[in-house]
């Protein structure tokens, strides 16, 4: 059986692990390798790996920092294959899904190798007498990344990419559940002349993210996972004086207007409700249509594309959706499902009862449809991150809009219809920070940023784009007077530019 270890200062090791973690396939239920839990030891060794490592390469100019990441894409790209499927046989996801998820990871790394422009400052020649000034972009030192289950590839390259294209050093904590790729990605960034230290990789629950949080030498934290714990994180490193971004939860509404084109619409819900088995903090989790005849057609249509969904293992090509990630997110979904049952939801698609011919011990979940469901719902009010897609009944737009607005997440939203005015309408009013017009899963490319906002998101800089360079560097001003332009004598009133 494998086991998983921790990457420290350039190696894989299990360090001083005394307590090990099952690794489970999805499909099947089976334990498939032990995963290496730090010690407080193996933390402080991976931060001592960084304080020792960052500053030459904070030092190394940005061009040369650049070229590390020209060579690390092209490795991705080298092992995508063998990526995709490590990461499918941990998580569970379609191979093709988790290609996916490597390559919009990759793309944020493509957009850091334009560190050498991203990170210049500005300059005011003869901003006074004979005064200079200028600003310098500068890393912040270390910095963390804790990041989830459902994108092992994608979000730790969200974080690590423009961290350490800044010239930080960077300690991952990535999911227990799903680590093999962190690690791999690790390697890959050593293969590609990441000198040793910058990139560490440590494994574990509460007791490694407290000390994360704690550690006098981290500088800046970058979180993914529920709200709850987002608020957790944010509270506790930033009570620590610590830079932090903590994004939680989700609650995503598709809006369907009475002349959006039903068969696009309804295509849309099921790669974005159902991709993924649902685990996606930007899955649509909310059809929201407009008026009782779009809600008929948009159930009509829905039924049967989920009738005719591909569930299975990602070993078969065939697949178009997998398990969910453990026992436990099965048996929580069942019950939300029951619970909406119970609360008088009409049950129009029951995956409850799934099951795959010799995946019988898999962590299945078929998709399952709700119509007519309400507000006050569980299965509205919780973040599912299932394949339940939940139909909200409105009869106008504002009425629409408002429930949407009504909502405490605040992460990803769209609208599907064919009008220009109720579009432009609907993206500048919404209070949501990822807004989709007639694209039902509006994660932006990596020269943007991503991010939500109310309980979706804590903090006040984004991932990627060029948030993510200013979360990772702080901002030095320089002003500069040479002795020619220097007055003889004191000055003790506040200086000004007379």
């Amino acid at each position: 059986m494998r086991t998983i270890g921790h990457f420290i200062d350039g190696v894989e090791t299990t360090g001083n692990s005394a307590e090990f973690q099952d690794v489970f396939n999805p499909a099947t239920g089976e334990v498939q390798a032990r995963l290496a839990l730090a010690t407080e030891a193996d933390l402080e060794a991976a931060v001592a790996s960084a304080a020792a490592a960052q500053p030459k390469w904070a030092a190394t100019n940005p061009q040369r920092r650049a070229r590390v990441f020209f060579n690390f894409v092209a490795l991705i790209n080298r092992d995508m294959q063998e990526l995709a499927e490590l990461l499918s046989i941990e998580h569970g996801k379609t191979v093709d899904d988790s290609k996916g998820d490597i390559v919009r990871g990759l793309e944020v790394a493509e957009f850091v190798a334009g560190a050498p422009h991203l990170l210049k400052g500005e300059f005011t020649d003869g901003a006074g007498p004979s005064i200079d000034m200028y600003s310098m972009r500068q890393p912040v030192g270390i910095g963390a990344g804790i990041t989830p289950f459902n994108f092992p590839a994608m979000i730790p390259l969200w974080m690590l990419s423009p961290a350490i294209a800044a010239g930080n050093a960077f300690i991952l904590k990535p999911s227990e559940r799903d680590p093999s790729v962190p690690v791999k990605l690790a390697q890959l960034a050593i293969e590609a002349g990441l000198p040793k230290g910058i990139l560490n990789v440590v494994h574990g629950g509460k007791a490694v993210v407290d000390g994360i949080l704690h550690h006098p030498k981290i500088e800046a934290i970058s979180f993914v996972g529920s709200t709850p714990i987002a608020r957790y994180v944010y509270a506790t490193a930033a009570g620590e004086g610590k830079r932090v971004q903590a994004f939680g939860g989700a609650k995503n509404h598709m809006i369907i207007m009475p002349d959006a084109d039903m068969d696009k619409a309804a295509d849309a819900l099921m790669g974005a409700g159902f991709g993924s088995a649902g685990e996606r903090c930007m899955a649509v989790s909310v059809a929201v249509p407009v008026g009782a005849e779009t809600a008929d057609r948009i159930v009509a249509a829905l039924k049967p594309r989920i009738d005719a969904l591909k569930v299975g293992p990602a070993s078969d090509k065939a697949s178009e959706m997998g398990p969910v990630i453990t026992k436990a997110a099965k048996e929580r979904i069942n019950g939300l499902v029951e619970k909406g049952v119970a609360q008088g939801a009409t049950l129009a698609v029951d995956g409850r009862g799934f099951s795959l011919q010799g995946y019988e011990n898999g962590y299945f979940v078929g998709p399952t449809l709700f119509d007519h469901v309400t507000a006050d719902m569980d299965i509205y009010q919780e973040e599912i991150f299932g394949p339940v897609l939940s139909v909200v009944r409105t009869n106008s737009y504002e009425e629409a809009l408002k429930l949407t607005m009504d909502n405490p997440y605040g992460n990803g939203t769209a609208i599907f219809t064919r009008d220009g005015d109720a579009a432009r309408d609907f993206a500048a009013r919404v209070n949501v920070g990822m807004v989709g017009i007639n694209v039902p899963v509006p994660v932006p490319l990596a020269y943007h940023s991503f991010g939500g906002w109310k309980a979706s998101s804590f903090g006040d800089l984004n991932q990627h784009g060029t948030d993510g360079i200013k979360f990772w560097t702080k901002t030095k001003t320089v002003t500069a007077r040479w002795p020619s332009g220097i007055k003889d004598g004191a000055e003790f009133q506040m200086p000004t530019m007379k």
